[in-house]
């Protein structure tokens, strides 16, 4: 936990020392179909500095280098040139146009090969401190698009590169990316057989650190809206039953704080936390039918918000954006589907109808979508759909080595509504996995053999 702090304060070091040159424009229109990728210009960062100062300064810029270009990789919006296309030599001229600077390189050498922008970037190491210079320029009307030098520590160099894709990306499309977000799992790559715990990691699947060390199967967890904490169930023994139970907690990321926040016979599970961050929403059963209810992160119980009818399960709640409607899985129909309600519980509204077991439903950041895990055919898809259940969309599909369908489950959308992340046991194990909306340019972002599950994604937008 202590290298998460740091890294967040290490940002705090960044030092803007140009001002955005297309700030205002937009190079790149979010949401608009592309039928050709921007070609793009990347070479190697020039190190500035004496090789003897930093004798592993060759590994530090080559993990910016592939920060930078595995985050402008999956927004899809981009092809990067290969080097050997190149006309002039980036090693050889500066990292500003000639004339402005004597050595500096010349547009049409790049507009020759057809790049749309092109980014030059340096690095100096002095000690534990790390300078990034950048640059990016939109090549057909030579215009500078972003120019930013940032300062922080070796250990934060991955930061500080995800801190640059994501000032790009701004510059670009006018609005923010998800590089600097988190996502929080479940797994059971503690080594403990059948035990879970939970994980916080980047959006990218690096810098994994457990936050939980129950020894037991601790399940479900969920970001508050700034990204300071943490809900989660985990199945504790009781002291004088020595049985265990399902009970709920909320961990704080910068304090080690963690406390109980309801612990009631039985089922407290599903946390989502309210758009103010004040109150969550969970299921508890209480010996009874699991029902939705309201209640403060300090654990006063509000309202009941879903009432049976009677055998019926009420489970995992997702607030809109908004804060004015819930999504909600229920078996009242007779099988489990996907149903919408006021926040306060009144006039819910089933809105899946298909297939034979629909849950684990999650807004699209502009409350436009709900993204949902359905089973057809004998497995689990992701779909999407409207909010009032029209236009679904699956968006997986895939076979295990044996040729069986695998299980894709528990899906939500990305801070900025251009990805969506769900699991897939389609390699043996259950893997994080990332694609576009439309189910598109699939990526796999853990890559080991342990099993996660229901991952979230932070709201960072940093």
């Amino acid at each position: 936990m202590k290298r998460l702090i740091l890294l967040c304060l290490t940002i705090a070091s960044l030092n803007v020392f140009a001002q955005d040159a297309g700030k205002g424009s937009v190079y790149i229109k979010v949401g608009e179909a592309k039928a050709q990728k921007s070609l793009v210009a990347f070479p190697a960062l020039q190190f500035m500095g004496s090789p003897g100062a930093a004798p592993n300064y060759q590994t530090i810029g080559s993990d910016i280098f592939k920060v930078v270009l595995n985050d402008l990789t999956v927004t899809g919006y981009f092809q990067f040139i290969a080097q050997s296309a190149y006309l002039e030599d980036p090693a050889k001229t500066g990292l500003r146009p000639h004339p402005t600077d004597a050595n500096g390189f010349k547009f049409e050498s790049w507009k020759q090969i057809g790049t749309e922008f092109l980014i030059r970037a340096s690095f100096s190491v002095a000690g534990d401190q790390l300078t990034l210079e950048t640059y990016a320029y939109h090549v057909p009307k030579a215009n500078l698009v972003l120019g930013k030098r940032y300062k922080g520590t070796v250990s934060g160099a991955r930061r500080i590169a995800h801190t640059f894709a994501n000032d790009l990306m701004e510059a670009l499309t006018g609005q923010k990316s998800m590089f600097l977000s988190k996502v929080v799992v479940s797994s059971d790559r503690g080594g403990n057989a059948g035990s879970k715990e939970i994980y916080v990691m980047d959006w990218d699947g690096v810098n994994v650190e457990k936050i939980t060390n129950h020894k037991s199967v601790a399940i479900s967890p969920a970001w508050s809206p700034d990204g300071t904490k943490v809900a989660y169930t985990a199945f504790v023994m009781r002291a004088k039953t020595k049985t265990r139970n399902a009970d709920m907690f909320i961990y704080e990321l910068n304090t080690g704080k963690r406390w109980l926040v309801s612990y009631r016979q039985g089922i407290n599970s599903g946390a989502n936390f309210d758009p103010d961050g004040k109150n969550i929403y969970l299921t508890i059963s209480q010996g009874g039918n699991p029902d939705i209810f309201k209640m403060s992160t300090d654990g006063e119980l509000g309202k009941k918000l879903t009432n049976g009818p009677v055998g019926a399960m009420n489970v995992e709640p997702a607030i809109s954006p908004d804060g004015t409607k819930m999504a909600f899985s229920s078996d009242r129909s007779g099988s489990p589907m996907i149903y919408i309600m006021n926040a306060d519980g009144t006039n819910p509204k089933r809105v899946t109808f298909a297939g034979r077991f629909n849950a684990t439903p999650a807004w699209s950041p502009d409350g436009k979508k709900i993204a949902f895990s359905g089973w057809q055919d004998d497995h689990f898809d992701v779909f999407t759909m409207d909010t009032d259940g029209t236009n679904m969309q699956r968006i997986t599909q895939a076979k295990k080595p044996n040729g069986k369908w695998s299980r894709n489950e528990d899906p939500v959308f990305s801070p900025d509504g251009r990805l969506l992340m769900y699991t897939s046991d389609r390699t043996g194990s259950s893997q994080v996995y990332i694609s576009n909306l439309d189910g598109s340019e699939e990526r796999r972002i853990t890559n080991d053999s342990h099993n996660y599950f229901k991952p979230k994604w932070s709201k960072n937008l940093e």
